[in-house]
């Protein structure tokens, strides 16, 4: 199943995103809970383009990003890391804000990388293989615009998120739209990332999504966050609530209760299946990370924490300084709206 459309995708991250030339070195990374078949395809793809290709298939981590250092060779894995033109990462438990990802992008310049943690073959065919690239580009570059001059942005969702912050010119404002071919860290396409200014993050957000880790599927209750100065004061909700609170707190860290980012869903193949590479791209929806924030997206120093999760809020509305930009996950400026790859 999806033989065709998985290697299509697979040629179009590596022909297309990529832009993969002959003799350069591509290092894929993965774990031993990655879909193979993906992997594969992948590997195949950049052996095609003449790539001399190392895959890298470890142990999966018990924990995801700094929390995955216990079980990592680190040195060796920074070592190869620090020498690869492109690294695509497949792991399961992500390496992503990992110390060797942060070795590796603080090391080696030329590195381009992505973000594409457990995609499994119909996953990857949908966010991948079936989008317009060209003109989800077009439309996310015109969104940014309407961005970079804002001071204050206010997200309320119909669970119940009304949130405000303030947007920091010094963070970096990540456009992923399926661009990886100039160095640096790249995410799937269908994703627009910001880093709020720290400490102003004041609100509810409620997640009626998707929370990874530790769930990795849909939330059968609603978790709701009260958030004072850009820290979690208190979690509320149902049975999954306090066991995501309980995790929250196991890492002994103030870190993990700091609101990183948030980031707008745009992928237009993107459906919500508890795959948190997905359901953070699903049209209309808003992504909020918790913890780590990496140097790079909020310079000079980021966010230090243990480890990063991530919670979807559908259904998204939008105010930039008081002007409407999204109503429930609809885009509402006109100039956008013709650019829009989803009617």
């Amino acid at each position: 199943m999806f033989k065709y459309e998985l290697q299509n995708a697979a040629d179009c991250l590596v022909k297309d995103m990529f832009r993969v030339k002959k003799g350069e070195t591509v290092v894929i990374t993965a774990d031993t809970c990655s879909y193979e078949d993906v992997v594969d395809a992948v590997a195949s793809s950049a052996a095609a383009a003449g790539a001399k290709l190392l895959v890298i298939n470890m142990p999966t981590p018990g924990g995801v990003g700094k929390a995955a250092d216990p079980d990592l060779p680190v040195e060796a894995l920074s070592a190869v890391l620090t020498k690869a033109d492109v690294w695509m990462e497949f792991n399961h438990q992500w390496l992503l804000y990992s110390t060797p990802f942060e070795n590796a992008m603080r090391d080696n310049k030329s590195l381009r990388y992505m973000c594409l943690v457990d995609i499994d073959a119909a996953v990857f065919t949908r966010i991948i293989g079936s989008v317009d690239l060209e003109q989800l580009k077009k439309f996310m570059i015109a969104a940014r615009e309407k961005h970079l001059g804002a001071k204050v942005m206010r997200v309320t969702t119909p669970a119940g998120t009304d949130v405000s912050f303030e947007i920091d010119p010094g963070h970096l404002m990540q456009l992923d739209y399926g661009d990886a071919s100039a160095p640096g860290m790249w995410m799937a396409p269908g994703q627009f990332n910001i880093v709020p200014r720290f400490g102003t993050v004041n609100g509810r957000i409620v997640f009626d999504g998707t929370v990874t880790p530790p769930f990795g599927k849909q939330l059968s209750e609603n978790i709701s966050l009260t958030v004072e100065n850009g820290v979690i004061q208190k979690v509320e909700g149902g049975r999954e609530a306090v066991q995501y609170e309980s995790w929250l707190k196991s890492f002994e860290d103030p870190g993990m209760f700091k609101m990183a980012h948030i980031a707008y869903g745009f992928n237009p193949g993107a459906i919500l299946t508890g795959n948190v590479v997905e359901d953070e791209r699903v049209w209309g929806c808003t992504e909020w990370g918790i913890g780590y924030v990496s140097p790079l997206d909020a310079p000079p120093a980021g966010q230090d924490a243990a480890s990063h999760t991530d919670g979807i809020c559908l259904n998204t509305s939008v105010w930039l300084d008081g002007e409407p930009f999204m109503e429930e996950g609809r885009i509402v400026d006109p100039e956008l709206k013709a650019l829009s790859p989803v009617k």
